[in-house]
């Protein structure tokens, strides 16, 4: 097959590219911003019909949660008009798209892990914009597979796990939120959940994915400073009222797994076995 890979710079981007290497037998068309403009529905069309694209897997995203409450057009742009531009393109070719989406559907007042056919209610901006991203392209191409996520970390890019070795190692005392609730979740996991979907052929729904087990920002920061040997910083926990920021965060966004589990016979890590291994590349 012809696949298009869209937001290939980040981190699942990146990871998707690592294992192209072993998947291959499709060709890639590997694209970031430079050279496709995925806001453009001419672009799209005239690059799926020139490389005879068979499927999309949709990467790309704005993720400033925060700066997307006072930017919601370009928010809006990336996250709910560009994906129905590839759907509606790779729908004329009768092609597949797996387009990646957030916890952040959800406003995290749940108690127990969120299922597929729980009510989205997102209370961000970028919330918004996601959710209005999945029902498009649901609705333009018939073979859309969705898969939400979150917490999302890698040995690419800026993330929480860089971001805490970086002050971990800077400062004496750091003060990290222990009542939002989630798990972390390894784009490189990711990576190969979405590459056993293309080998087995993608199931037209959506599916939850991220690491097994539950952890707060603080239980997650102790792990990562555990594993790195870091001793010489003190982590205090904070509630979230604490640390205002201008987007709310769902206190509580563990997903259920059990369908995607079961759809594709795949097994997942738990986070902190799949931290160990970040970690490892991260440190050399």
């Amino acid at each position: 097959m012809n696949i298009l890979i869209t937001g290939c710079n980040g981190q699942l981007g990146n990871e998707i590219k690592l294992l192209e290497k072993e998947y291959t037998q499709h060709t890639y068309f590997n694209t970031d911003v430079a050279e496709l403009d995925i806001t453009d529905a001419d672009a799209i069309e005239k690059f799926v019909d020139k490389n005879n694209i068979d499927g999309i897997i949709n990467c790309a995203a704005y993720t400033a949660v925060d700066k997307a409450e006072t930017d919601k057009e370009t928010c809006t742009a990336i996250n709910t008009v560009a994906p129905a531009y590839l759907a509606a393109a790779i729908e004329k070719r009768a092609g597949w798209l797996i387009h990646i989406s957030t916890d952040y559907v959800f406003n995290g007042t749940k108690h127990t892990p969120y299922v597929e056919n729980d009510t989205p209610c997102p209370d961000s901006v970028y919330g918004n914009t996601k959710l209005a991203g999945e029902l498009g392209v649901q609705k333009l191409c018939k073979r859309t597979m969705i898969i939400r996520t979150g917490w999302l970390y890698s040995t690419f890019g800026n993330n929480f796990v860089k971001t805490m070795l970086r002050l971990g190692r800077e400062k004496e005392t750091l003060g990290v939120i222990f009542d939002q609730i989630g798990t972390p979740t390894y784009a490189a996991d990711l990576a190969k959940a979405i590459m056993t979907a293309v080998k087995k052929g993608i199931t037209p729904d959506v599916f939850h994915f991220s690491n097994e087990g539950v952890a707060s920002w603080y239980d997650f920061t102790l792990a990562i400073h555990r594993i790195a040997g870091i001793k010489g910083c003190h982590v205090k926990p904070l509630h979230t009222a604490e640390y205002p920021t201008p987007a709310m965060r769902p206190h509580y966004s563990v997903l259920d797994k059990t369908k995607i589990k079961q759809a594709y016979d795949i097994e997942i890590p738990h986070w902190e076995t799949s931290l160990v291994k970040c970690i490892k590349l991260l440190e050399g």
